[in-house]
C-alpha cells in the first residue's frame, strides 16, 4: 500500500494539469485525423451550450431562447489509445515523461462490423467545432461531477476552443432557474478536478492492462482484471468461501403460548403439533454455472422475505432470521385473540443452549406444572425517524429491495428522469436532480417547497411538518456542491406524472424518489413498545410487541421488509399467566447470505470500492467477464472467478486490498483540493507496482492442468483449460497449437461427441471445389474448401436440407467498388446482397442473379434524418427501415394505414409453415432436478445438435441433469422412427 503523500509544496505552485496535458493531447491524433473546427467566419449571434445527451439538450432548449443553441457530445469524445507507441510503458501513457496521456478520437474505423452509435465521436466533435466557431460564447455543461469536468476539458482541448470565450457551467437539476443560475455564474474549467479524473483514468489503465495481459498469458486469453472490478469479485469469492466452509449446527427453541389471568381463550393443546421439526437441513452450497446475465436473474426468489439492505446491520438479516420463531404453515400458529407468544430467553440465568431434541425435551419436562409469573412489564414510547433523501447508493439499494431493480436498471431509468421525459401538457420535463451523488444536502429552495407541500396538502397537513427542517449528515467523501436525488418540483406528484403519461419503470422509480424526499422532511413515526419478562421455574421468557400510535413519515413511505411485532394484551407485574401451550421448534444455523445487488452496493460503498457513479458498471462488468453469476437475485462466484482471485491475491496483495482501493479514492479527493499532486500519487504507486508486476510474470504458474488422460484422436495429453467464450472450463488436447494441430475437445456430460471439419463430395456452387462440413454452436454448416478466396457457405437444418447462405456474385459493390457482392438469404427466405467488407456495410435487396435492386419508393421520410424509408422484410414480416442505415437505425412497423398506402409494393404474405413437433421431446424422463427436486424435461439445445435435461421450473431454476446412455438410446430411437417411415 502506498505511503501517505506529502502535501503540495507551498513555496512553488504545481503546474496546472490542463497545461501539462495539452501537449500529449495534441499528439493524440494526427492532424489528418483530428476533427478540425470550421474556419472562423462571421459570428452567428448565438451562444452554444454543449451537454452530454440529446435528451438533456431537448429539455434545456425549452428554457433558452433563440439566442442559444444546444448540442450533445454523447458522453466521452475521446479516450486513451489502446495501441502502445515507442517509449510508452503502458498503451497511451508515457510514464517516464511525467505521466503524459495520449488520447485518440474514435472515427469509426475500429468498429469492424460491430454496432456503433449513429455518429462517430469525430463527426460529433466536427459538428460542435463548426458551431463553436460561429458562436459568441461556448458553455460546456457536461455532468457536474469529476467525469463531467473531464469531458468538458476534452472537448475544449481537442477543439482548441479559445479560453476567453469558453466557460464551464454546472447544475444539479435541469430546471429553468437552475440553468439560468448556472449561466449567470459561469466559470472556467477546474483544472484540479480534471487532474483528479485523469489520475483515476491513468491508474485504471496501468493496473488493468498489465493484469489483463498477465491473466491472458497464465490462465486464458481475453480475461480481464482491474483496480476496482477485481476487488469487487474478491468480496463475492470471499463470501462464497465462507459459505463453503460453514458447518451447520442444530439448535432448538422453546416458545410458550400465554394468556392473562381470567382470559378464556379458544385453544386446545395438541401434543402432536407442539413439536415442530425444520423442513430440511441446510444443504452444502452447490456451484451455479456461469450464464449470460439477464434482467430475470436480478428478480430474486419471490418466496424469500424482503430484507432492507440499507437499514439491516447484518447482511440480509441472517441473524434476525435465525432468531425469529418459526412462522410457516406447519410451525407455531398465530396466537388467538388476547393471547401472546413468549420465547425462552434464559435458563438457569444463562442463554439457553439446546443443541438437540433431547435438550429441548428436558426443558419442557422441567417446566411442567410451574407457574408463569410476570416479573417485568415495561412500556415505552419510541420515535422512528425518517431516513435522508436518496444518494446513488441508497437509491440502488431501495430500488432493489422494493422493486427488484438491478443497479443498471435503476441508473438507466434515473438517467432518463434526470435528462427529461415528454409529458402531456408539460412538454419535455426533467423530473429529478442529478442521480450520481453521495450527498444528502438539499437546497434551501427545495426545502421551502417540500415543507409548503407537506403543510398545505390534505394528505398530510401541519401535524406531519416538523418545527425545523430535518437535517442529515453526508458521508465524509460527499461533494457538497451536489444535492441528494430528489424531485425537481415536489408539486409534480406521482399521480400527476402518471396522468401526464409517465409509466412503467420511470413511474415506479419516480414514485420511490418522490416518496423518499417528502418522507425525509416529515415528522417521525411514534410507537408504543411493550416488553414482558415472565419467570417460569428455572426459565425466563420474554415477549415484545409494538403498535404505531402516529404514522408520521410512514404515511408517505411505509417500511419494507419485516414489520413491527403485534400488540400485546395488557398484563401487570406479578400476574400469574395461563400457560395454554408449549412449543419446541427445531432450527439450523445458516451460513452468511450471498450478496444480492442491494447488499453488494452497500458493501462496495462501505469498503470504499469505486464511486456511486460506478456501482452499476462494476456489477455489470464482473458478470460479463464470467467471474460471478446471478441466480434468483443472488451472486455466485464461478470457478474461474475463484482461480483468478486467488492468483491476484497471492501475487498482488496490495491491489486486492480494499484499503488500497478506498485510500486511492481519498487521494483523488486530495488531488482535487490541491493537497496532493497528480504525478506524485501515480509515481509512488508505479514504483512498487512495476516491480511486483515483473515478479508475478516470472513466478505466477500457468493455470492449465493436465488431467492424466490421453487424447483419443492423437494420443497427446489432455488438459483442463478455461474458455472465455462459454464462460466455463473444458478438457482439450494439448496439441491444439502443434503441427499438425489436434482440436479435440472432450464432450461435457450430456453432450454428443464433437465433430471435426470433414471434406464432403458436395460441390461448391461457385467454384466447383468440395464443401467442408463443420458443426458450430447453431448446428451443421458448410464452407468452401477454397476459403477464404471463395466465401461460399451453406447451412443444414434438422431434416438435412441444405441452403446456400452466402454466394459470391459478379457484381461489384456500388459503394466501395472494391469487392464482389455476396448473395445471401435471410431467415424469412428473402434474397439480398452484402459487401464482404465489414467497414463498407453496403446491403441491398437483390434479384435471383445477385444484382442489387433499388428499393421501391414508399413516399415516407425518416422522422430522424429525413432520408427515404424503404421496405425491409424480417422473419415476422415487412417493416419500414431508414435508407440511411447504418448511420440512422430508425425503423417503424407498418400499421393498417401504411399497409393500405403501400399495398401495391408490399411483398406477398409469407406462407405459414406448420412447425413439426420434435419426436424426441416426447420421450419419457424420470430424473429429477438436482437443485430443487422438480421433474426434469428434455429440451432441444439452442447452440447445436443434441438435447439436454433442464429443470421443469426453468428459468427460475437453472438446474440441469446428465443424459444417461439408456435415455440417449431412447432419444436416438425416437429421432430415427419418423425417418424410417
Amino acid at each position: 500500500m502506498p505511503t501517505p503523500k506529502k502535501p503540495a509544496a507551498t513555496d512553488a505552485a504545481p503546474k496546472k494539469p490542463r497545461a501539462a496535458k495539452k501537449a500529449p493531447a495534441k499528439a493524440a491524433a494526427p492532424e489528418s485525423d483530428a476533427p478540425v473546427a470550421a474556419p472562423a467566419g462571421p459570428k452567428g449571434g448565438f451562444d452554444l451550450v454543449v451537454v452530454e445527451s440529446p435528451a438533456k439538450a431537448k429539455t434545456i432548449n425549452k428554457y433558452l431562447g433563440p439566442n442559444f443553441r444546444v448540442l450533445a457530445s454523447y458522453g466521452h469524445v475521446r479516450d486513451l489509445d489502446t495501441k502502445k507507441k515507442k517509449g510508452e510503458d503502458i498503451a497511451g501513457i508515457d510514464i517516464a515523461n511525467g505521466w503524459k496521456l495520449r488520447y485518440t478520437v474514435d472515427d469509426g474505423s475500429k468498429s469492424e462490423g460491430g454496432r456503433k452509435r449513429f455518429r462517430t465521436a469525430k463527426e460529433i466533435l466536427g459538428e460542435i467545432g463548426r458551431e463553436a466557431s460561429r458562436a459568441n460564447k461556448v458553455y460546456l455543461a457536461s455532468d457536474p461531477d469529476r467525469e463531467g469536468e473531464s469531458i468538458a476539458w476534452h472537448i475544449a482541448d481537442e477543439l482548441k476552443l479559445p479560453d476567453a470565450t469558453t466557460y464551464r457551467i454546472r447544475f444539479n437539476e435541469i430546471t429553468k432557474n437552475a440553468v439560468n443560475a448556472a449561466l449567470a455564474g459561469a466559470e472556467k474549467i477546474n483544472d484540479l478536478r480534471v487532474s483528479a479524473q485523469e489520475a483515476r483514468r491513468a491508474m485504471d489503465r496501468v493496473v488493468g492492462f498489465p493484469l489483463s495481459n498477465l491473466l491472458g498469458k497464465k490462465v486464458a486469453s481475453r480475461l480481464s482484471a482491474g483496480r476496482v472490478q477485481s476487488v469487487a469479485v474478491k468480496l463475492i469469492v470471499d463470501r462464497e468461501r465462507e459459505i463453503e466452509a460453514f458447518k451447520t449446527e442444530e439448535y432448538w427453541k422453546i416458545t410458550a403460548l400465554l394468556a392473562a389471568p381470567g382470559v378464556k381463550a379458544a385453544w386446545t393443546p395438541d401434543p402432536a403439533k407442539s413439536k415442530i421439526f425444520a423442513k430440511k437441513k441446510t444443504e452444502a452450497a452447490k456451484p451455479v454455472a456461469w450464464h449470460k446475465p439477464t434482467e430475470e436473474d436480478t428478480q430474486g426468489d419471490p418466496d424469500e422475505p424482503v430484507v432492507d439492505s440499507e437499514t439491516a446491520d447484518t447482511p440480509e438479516g441472517a441473524e434476525a432470521a435465525a432468531a425469529a420463531p418459526a412462522s410457516d404453515a406447519g410451525g407455531i400458529p398465530t396466537p388467538p385473540k388476547d393471547t401472546f407468544l413468549a420465547n425462552l430467553a434464559k435458563w438457569d440465568n444463562a442463554e439457553p443452549k439446546l443443541a438437540s431434541e433431547a435438550d429441548a425435551d428436558a426443558v419442557v419436562a422441567a417446566l411442567a406444572g410451574v407457574p408463569f409469573v410476570v416479573s417485568k412489564a415495561e412500556k415505552k414510547t419510541r420515535q422512528d425517524r425518517p431516513l435522508p433523501p436518496f444518494t446513488t447508493s441508497t437509491l440502488q439499494q431501495q430500488a432493489n429491495a422494493r422493486m427488484r431493480f438491478s443497479a443498471s436498471r435503476t441508473m438507466q431509468t434515473a438517467q432518463k428522469l434526470y435528462e427529461g421525459v415528454e409529458l402531456t401538457g408539460m412538454g419535455q420535463v426533467a423530473l429529478i436532480t442529478y442521480m450520481r451523488t453521495d450527498s444528502t444536502r438539499v437546497s434551501n429552495d427545495a426545502l421551502t417547497a417540500v415543507r409548503a407541500y407537506i403543510q398545505g396538502t390534505t394528505f398530510l397537513g401541519p401535524r406531519y411538518l416538523p418545527a425545523q427542517p430535518n437535517a442529515y449528515k453526508s458521508g465524509k467523501s460527499a461533494q457538497e456542491g451536489h444535492e441528494a436525488v430528489r424531485p425537481t418540483d415536489v408539486k409534480i406528484t406521482p399521480k400527476d406524472a402518471e396522468k401526464a403519461g409517465l409509466g412503467g419503470d420511470q413511474l415506479r422509480l419516480y414514485t420511490l424518489i418522490w416518496q423518499r424526499f417528502v418522507a425525509s422532511q416529515c415528522t417521525p413515526a411514534e410507537m408504543d413498545v411493550t416488553t414482558y419478562e415472565i419467570t417460569a421455574g428455572r426459565g425466563l421468557f420474554r415477549a415484545s410487541g409494538r403498535v404505531i400510535t402516529f404514522d408520521g413519515y410512514r404515511k408517505v413511505l411505509p417500511p419494507v421488509g419485516r414489520q413491527e411485532e403485534p400488540e400485546l394484551p395488557p398484563v401487570k407485574e406479578k400476574d400469574v399467566l395461563n400457560r395454554l401451550d408449549l412449543f419446541e421448534s427445531q432450527h439450523f444455523t445458516q451460513p452468511p447470505p450471498r450478496f444480492n445487488e442491494g447488499s453488494l452496493v452497500k458493501a462496495l460503498e462501505k469498503e470504499g470500492i469505486g464511486r456511486p457513479s460506478t456501482y452499476a458498471s462494476i456489477i455489470s462488468t464482473i458478470q460479463k467477464r464470467g467471474y460471478v453469476t446471478q441466480d434468483r437475485g443472488r451472486f455466485f462466484a464461478t470457478e474461474i472467478g475463484k482461480v483468478v482471485t486467488d492468483l491476484l491475491v497471492k501475487h498482488f496483495p496490495n491491489i486486492m486490498d480494499t484499503q488500497f482501493t478506498s485510500k486511492f479514492e481519498t487521494e483523488l479527493d486530495e488531488i482535487e483540493t490541491g493537497k496532493f499532486r497528480y504525478r506524485e500519487v501515480l509515481d509512488e504507486f508505479w514504483d512498487s507496482f512495476s516491480k511486483t508486476l515483473k515478479s508475478a510474470d516470472a513466478e505466477m504458474p500457468v493455470a492449465r492442468e493436465l488431467t492424466g488422460e490421453k487424447c483419443p484422436k492423437c494420443g497427446r495429453d489432455m488438459q483442463k483449460r478455461y474458455s472465455t467464450t462459454t464462460g466455463g472450463f473444458f478438457e482439450g488436447c494439448t496439441g491444439y497449437s502443434a503441427d499438425p494441430p489436434c482440436k479435440y475437445i472432450k464432450p461435457r456430460p450430456g453432450e454428443a461427441e464433437r465433430e471435426g471439419p470433414t471434406v464432403t463430395d458436395i460441390s461448391c456452387p461457385a467454384c466447383g471445389k468440395h464443401m467442408v462440413r463443420k458443426v458450430g454452436r447453431f448446428g451443421v454448416f458448410y464452407t468452401c474448401e477454397g476459403a477464404p478466396e471463395c466465401p461460399t457457405t451453406m447451412n443444414e437444418n434438422a431434416e438435412g436440407v441444405r441452403t446456400v447462405t452466402a454466394l459470391p456474385t459478379k457484381h461489384k459493390c456500388p459503394k466501395c467498388e472494391k469487392h464482389n457482392l455476396l448473395l445471401k438469404e435471410s431467415k424469412a427466405g428473402k434474397k439480398y446482397v452484402q459487401c464482404p467488407d465489414a467497414k463498407c456495410k453496403f446491403i441491398s435487396d437483390a434479384d435471383a442473379d445477385g444484382a442489387p435492386v433499388k428499393p421501391a419508393d414508399t413516399g415516407v421520410a425518416c422522422e430522424k434524418c429525413g432520408s427515404p424509408m424503404v421496405i425491409k422484410v424480417a422473419w415476422r414480416g415487412p417493416f419500414l427501415s431508414c435508407s440511411g442505415y447504418p448511420k440512422c437505425r430508425n425503423a417503424k412497423s407498418i400499421n393498417a394505414e401504411l399497409r393500405e398506402k403501400l399495398k401495391d409494393i408490399l411483398p406477398p404474405p409469407q406462407e405459414k409453415v406448420e412447425k413439426k413437433e420434435d419426436p424426441a421431446l416426447s420421450v419419457e424422463v424420470t430424473e429429477t432436478c438436482p437443485e430443487c427436486g422438480a421433474p426434469l424435461k428434455l429440451r432441444k439445445s439452442r447452440f447445436g445438435p443434441g438435447y439436454y435435461l433442464g429443470c421443469s421450473k426453468g428459468p427460475k431454476c437453472k438446474g440441469k441433469g446428465k443424459i444417461s446412455p439408456e435415455l440417449q438410446a431412447k432419444i436416438d430411437a425416437a429421432v430415427a422412427a419418423p425417418a424410417a417411415q
